[in-house]
Order: C-alpha cells, then structure tokens, then sequence
C-alpha cells in the first residue's frame, strides 16, 4: 500500500499535520477523524480513493502529528475546529470538496456544510455520527477518554486497542498494528502512551453538549449518507431514522457487524462510498 504525504500548515498561529495522498490536481476529498483519533485512521480508505481524488487527512488540533493548544476551552471545540479546517482548506488551496467523517469529524462537516463551506461541500459522508448523541455513549466515552492510559510497551498499548476500538471492525493484525503505530507516542519516563493531548478530552466532557446541533442539520443541502453501525450505541436507530426525514433527507446505511465506528476499510464499506460519491 503506497504511504502519504506528509506536511505541516501554520494556521491561526497553530501547526497543523495533514496526510495527503494522490494527484494534487484531482478532486479534493477530505476524511476527517473522530474523538480521539488521527488522519492515519484513513490510511486504507485514503490509499483506495487517491487513484482519481486528493484525499486530504488532517490531525485536529491535539491529536497526532498536530501541535497542542495554550488555550485548550477555546481550541478544542467544534467552533475551533471549524476555523482550524477553513483555515487548511485555504492553506492548500482547496475551493470544492466532498467529505468524508467519523464520529465527531462527521459533526465538522455537517457544521461546515451547513455554515462556513455551505456551497462547497458537494457530497458529505456521516460516519456513525448524528445532530444528537445517545447520552450513555457519550457517559462511556467520557469514562474511556478522561484517563489516559499508559504502557510499558507497544505490544500492550494494542492490545488495549484491540480491545477500546474493537467495535471499528479492523480485519487483520496489519491493520491494528498500523493504528497503533500511529496513535502512539512516548512518555519522559519511557512508556507508551496516546497520541492527543489530555486536556482534549477533558474540554469534551464539560461540553459534550455542544453536539445537540439538529438546528445546523436543517440548514445541511448538500446529498448526505449517513453510516450507522448495527450495534452503535452513540447514534440511535431512531436518530438515524429521523435524519432521513429532515435537512438533506439523508441517505442511510446500516452496517452489520459494527459498532461506533465502521472502519470504512472493507470492501462491503468502501462499495458503499463508491457509489455514493459517484
């Protein structure tokens, strides 16, 4: 599998990581990831769209390669992070996109396409996410992300992904070695640890509030497909069923074998956005 681009934007005084891969003349197609994650998520889906798109994968703010934030209850919030995108998306010169998000990186370009990119957006891909969240998802988030494990080795930080993101679906040992590589970094004293500042997830657990946005949903006209696990518990049937209904009247897709969230790194997934981006 061919490894991406790597480079590094200044954006409102922030250093940005974004993964890039294909022709930089192609069409732009952003895949953005959730929580507590990085761009590196993408890396096969990325890998199968780069032969006819410029698939772009940015770190958010505190996460991965991307710098950390001084001011963490301004910077790392969805209003933040809406800038932040704006703000890459300018910086390589990108005017027209399709999207692709997991979990929280779905909420961003709902929020975009419904305000700052509203005409920009030509299709957007909601992965597991919706304008409301189950609040016992969001309590067992809460539990998971506020305490920062850490390791005295990579083959024990693994097997704590294996077990955390089981729900992803992940196919083989490649791939769960590859996000662990990839979300990993090193303490002072040596241990392995996760790749996003602390202070990330203590802002979202004081403001996970913030995602109850059916009000921008309704504002969303861009073609919408929404994936929802089979056995998510942060997007409801009935939320899902509902987003059918309202705004852009999504197109929904159920995903056996899921939970929060689908890898998209299957043939069966990656069939499905195929056909909806085309």
């Amino acid at each position: 599998m061919p490894l991406p681009r790597s480079r590094y934007l200044s954006v409102l005084g922030r250093e940005f990581h974004v993964a890039e891969w294909g022709d930089v003349a192609a069409p732009a197609l952003v895949m953005w990831h959730g929580l507590a994650r990085t761009g590196r998520d993408f890396d096969t889906l990325a890998a199968h769209f780069s032969t006819r798109y410029r698939v772009i994968c940015p770190d958010t703010l505190g996460r991965g390669l991307s710098g950390w934030s001084r001011a963490p209850k301004r910077d790392y919030t969805l209003a933040a992070y809406m800038k932040h995108a704006d703000g890459i998306l300018g910086e390589l010169g990108i005017e027209r996109m399709d999207w692709i998000g997991t979990s929280m990186g779905g909420a961003l370009g709902m929020l975009l396409a419904a305000g700052p990119l509203k005409g920009r957006i030509g299709r957007l891909v909601m992965n597991d996410i919706g304008p409301s969240l189950n609040p016992f998802a969001v309590e067992r988030i809460r539990t998971y992300v506020t305490q920062i494990p850490h390791f005295p080795n990579m083959t024990a930080f693994e097997d704590f992904l294996r077990l955390v993101y089981k729900p992803y679906g992940f196919q083989t040992d490649e791939e769960w070695r590859r996000m662990a590589e990839t979300s990993a970094r090193r303490r002072g004293d040596g241990r392995i640890t996760v790749h996003y500042d602390p202070a990330v997830m203590r802002v979202f657990a004081a403001s996970a509030g913030d995602y109850e946005i059916w009000a921008e949903y309704e504002r969303v006209e861009c073609p919408t497909l929404v994936l929802r696990g089979a056995e998510s518990d942060l997007l409801l049937p009935e939320v899902a069923e509902e987003m059918t209904r309202r705004g852009p009247r999504a197109r929904l897709v159920t995903v056996p074998g899921c939970g929060h969230a689908p890898a998209l790194n299957v043939p069966e997934q990656i069939a499905v956005l195929e056909e909806f981006l085309a």
